[in-house]
């Protein structure tokens, strides 16, 4: 049985995560990863060694979900906002026969920013959060990847939008 692997990218509070377990509910046999539970940690490091790590945590549990017979959605999230990053997962990921569909979730910085606000509001993200995952809107335009615009649409009707295009381009 040929797999899906459903790559959904986008700056930090574009509603990844939120519309990934959507996604997850309304497709069959589908499980989730969300690339930041693989590199959850107090403190935060960002070297070569720990990028490398999370590029190998991720492409490992990505080959586990792909080759496990229970599952024929493997729903993917994470920021990615360089191009590299991906390739260099899949590189990685030794698991074949499956379609990869690849999303970029993208926003006004207005919406952004009463998204993160919102978040800083709740507890959920630090007011730095804003400027940084703004400087990266655009780095998703540039991405070989189906563009959705969640500026003006709940999480709901973007996994629609994305559940409606991958039915159609093959048979779920």
């Amino acid at each position: 049985m040929e797999k899906n692997l459903i790559i959904i990218n986008g700056t930090m509070g574009v509603g990844k995560s939120t519309v990934s377990q959507h996604l997850k509910r309304i497709l069959p046999n589908a499980v989730l990863l969300d690339g930041d539970w693989c590199w959850d940690a107090d403190p935060f490091i960002v070297s070569n060694e720990t990028k490398c790590m999370v590029v190998n945590n991720i492409a490992y549990l990505l080959t586990s979900f792909l080759t496990c017979s229970a599952y024929k959605n493997v729903v993917f999230c994470w920021v990615m906002n360089e191009s590299d990053t991906l390739q260099s997962i899949l590189d990685k990921v030794t698991a074949d026969n499956y379609k990869l569909y690849k999303f970029s979730l993208i926003c006004t910085e207005t919406a952004l920013k009463n998204r993160i606000e919102n978040d800083v509001h709740n507890g959920i993200r630090d007011k730095s959060a804003f400027f940084k995952s703004a400087e990266r809107l655009p780095d998703y335009d540039v991405q070989d990847t189906v563009k959705i615009d969640t500026s003006e649409i709940d999480a709901g009707t973007a996994a629609g939008t994305i559940y409606r295009y991958i039915t159609e381009s093959s048979i779920i």
